[in-house]
């Protein structure tokens, strides 16, 4: 299975969705930038709130693309030990990092929510959107961040994963939705034919959107 982009991955995700289709207690996050989207078409499906989870990679120094942890909002950090010690990098590297993230973690939310107040989880379901996972630390730190909220159920909900990666996260989510699990995984952006990177316009664009006239769309069947 491959997408033509996020928005029509959104829209195939959407459907795997559609039990969560206006529920008063249902919301969608997305995970900026790719997840965005992807999400913003799930909300609109589904009729239901979109808002957005911040997280941060934290890349590996001079491969910034592989990811050792990931920080999230509430000071939650989650680190791959085993790659941090296989390719022996310093703790002291790896705070570097996590600072110089924690600070790109803020600027996003002044920018992409304009001063509004990230929206009460507790006691709600929150579809956890993203546009794939890989390593799925960056989903898992989302995870434990929103769990302090005291959701009554989180559900990752992704267009493609790798097929490892998701049933790591199902010990960690209530519930995992993927449409594909392709073997050999490699990348995310392979299953996309345009997975050109989505910028901070795009995201507050669709975030102010959603925010002045909430997405909504006939039922999906």
């Amino acid at each position: 299975m491959r997408f033509k982009d996020r928005r029509d991955a959104g829209r195939r995700l959407a459907v795997a969705l559609k039990e969560y289709a206006g529920r008063a207690n249902a919301m969608v996050l997305a995970l900026p930038r790719g997840g965005v989207p992807v999400a913003y078409e799930v909300a609109t499906a589904l009729s239901v709130p979109l808002d957005v989870f911040l997280v941060r990679k934290l890349g590996v120094p001079g491969h910034a693309e592989l990811a050792m942890g990931a920080i999230a909002a509430g000071g939650i950090e989650v680190l791959s030990e085993d790659l941090i010690r296989d390719l022996g990098i310093p703790r002291a590297l790896v705070q570097q990092v996590a600072v110089r993230e924690r600070l790109e973690l803020d600027r996003r939310d002044r920018a992409y929510r304009g001063g509004r107040q990230a929206p009460a989880v507790r006691d709600r379901t929150v579809l956890l959107v993203d546009d794939g996972l890989a390593t799925g630390s960056t989903m898992e730190a989302a995870v434990l961040a929103l769990r302090q909220q005291s959701p009554a159920c989180i559900v990752i909900a992704v267009p493609v994963g790798a097929s490892d990666t998701c049933t790591r996260l199902r010990a960690v989510a209530d519930r995992v939705v993927c449409l594909a699990t392709p073997e050999p995984f490699t990348a995310v952006g392979l299953w996309y034919e345009d997975f050109g990177q989505t910028s901070d316009e795009e995201v507050a664009r669709l975030m102010t959107a959603a925010a002045v006239d909430p997405p909504v769309r006939a039922a999906i069947g």
